[in-house]
C-alpha cells in the first residue's frame, strides 16, 4: 500500500511513463515489422541477389570484353610527343586507350565511363578486366535496375517452380531429390527442419480450430483458453466413457505456440468469442477483452436483478408450497 509521500512522489511521474508506454506501445509495432523485412532483404540481398549480380556481370565482362595487346597493325596511333609512348589509337572505327603500364588497351568509351561513375564499394581499377567489370556493374548492373528485374524473375521462377512440383514429373523429380538428400547425414536433418518450418508458414491446409473453450489449467481455480481442435482419440474416449474434446492450449504472447491434451467435455467450458478475439486476448496478455464478456457495472446490475427475480420465484414456490 503506497504511503501518502510514495504517491506524492510518483504523481508527477505517472502520466510522463503512463504516455511513453503508450508511445512505445504505438510505434514498437510498426517500427519491428519494418526490422523484419529489413532483416529478410538483407538475407535476400547477401545471399541472392550478390551472387546473381555477380554472375550476371561474369557473363555480361565475357560478352563485352574488348582488350587489345599491344597496337595492331593499321591502327592510327595518336602519341603526346613524337617518341613517346602510344596516347590512344583508333582501329575499326573504336578508340582505344591504354590501362597502366601493362601494354594492354581498352575502348575510351569503357575508359571513360568507369572514370566519370566511381564505384564506392571497390577500389579504383588497375587491370583491364577491373575495367570491364566496374564499367559492366556501372552501366548495366545499377541496382534501379536489378531489384526490379530481380524481384520479376525471382517470382516468376516461383511460379514456374510450383507449376512444374504439381505436375506428376514434378513431384517425381522432388521425391528423387529427397531420397538424394535423406541420404546424406548432416544435410538431412537440416532440411528436414527447413521443411517442416516452410511447410507450416506456406501451407494452404491451415489448422482449423472449432471452437473456443475455457479448462481448468494448471490447477482448480485457474482457467486458461484452449482451442478446440478435434473430438479426440476413440481408445481415450471409451476408456473415459464419455465424451472428450482435443485442445490446444497456446501460451503467452504468441498463441501459435504451446501444447496439445485432451480432457473431458464436461471439465470444459465453452466460450462465446471466436477464434479471433481469443488469440487477441492471448497476445495481449489477457489485456483485450471482447466487449461482450467484459465485467463492468451494468453487468453487475443485470446479473443482481436476475438473482433477485430467481430468489423471488423461489420464495413464492415456497409460499405456495406451504400454503398447500
Amino acid at each position: 500500500m503506497n504511503t501518502p509521500a510514495t504517491a506524492s512522489a510518483a504523481g508527477p511521474l505517472l502520466p510522463i511513463r503512463r504516455a511513453l508506454l503508450r508511445g512505445l506501445a504505438v510505434i514498437l509495432p510498426p517500427l519491428l515489422t519494418v526490422v523484419v523485412f529489413l532483416w529478410a532483404w538483407n538475407m535476400i540481398d547477401t545471399y541472392i541477389l550478390v551472387p546473381c549480380e555477380n554472375i550476371a556481370g561474369q557473363l555480361a565482362v565475357w560478352a563485352v570484353r574488348d582488350v587489345k595487346s599491344g597496337v595492331p597493325d593499321g591502327a592510327v596511333v595518336y602519341r603526346e610527343q613524337p617518341q613517346g609512348p602510344v596516347a590512344k589509337f583508333d582501329y575499326k572505327g573504336t578508340t582505344y586507350v591504354p590501362v597502366g603500364a601493362s601494354n594492354k588497351y581498352i575502348p575510351a568509351e569503357v575508359f571513360n565511363n568507369v572514370v566519370a561513375n566511381p564505384r564506392q564499394d571497390s577500389p579504383a581499377p588497375v587491370t583491364a578486366n577491373a575495367y570491364f567489370d566496374h564499367y559492366v556493374h556501372a552501366k548495366y548492373l545499377r541496382r534501379e535496375r536489378t531489384v526490379p528485374m530481380f524481384l520479376a524473375t525471382f517470382l516468376l521462377v516461383l511460379y514456374l517452380t510450383g507449376k512444374f512440383m504439381a505436375a506428376g514429373v514434378g513431384r517425381y523429380v522432388r521425391r528423387i531429390g529427397e531420397g538424394v538428400v535423406g541420404r546424406m547425414p548432416i544435410v538431412r536433418d537440416v532440411y528436414s527442419a527447413a521443411k517442416q518450418i516452410t511447410e507450416t508458414i506456406f501451407s494452404e491446409q491451415e489448422l482449423q480450430f472449432h471452437r473456443v473453450v475455457a479448462v481448468e489449467y494448471p490447477r482448480k481455480g485457474l482457467w486458461t483458453i484452449a482451442f478446440v481442435t478435434g473430438e479426440g482419440f476413440k481408445d481415450i474416449r471409451d476408456a473415459a466413457g464419455e465424451p472428450i474434446l482435443s485442445l490446444l492450449v497456446p501460451t503467452s504472447p504468441m498463441p501459435a505456440t504451446g501444447f496439445t491434451c485432451t480432457a473431458l467435455k464436461r471439465d470444459t467450458i465453452e466460450l462465446d468469442i471466436t477464434v479471433d478475439q481469443a488469440a487477441q486476448f492471448i497476445v495481449s496478455c489477457g489485456v483485450v477483452i471482447p466487449p461482450h464478456q467484459q465485467w463492468n457495472a451494468k453487468s453487475r446490475e443485470i446479473r443482481d436483478d436476475i438473482t433477485r427475480q430467481v430468489l423471488d420465484q423461489a420464495d413464492h414456490a415456497q409460499r405456495l408450497v406451504n400454503s398447500a
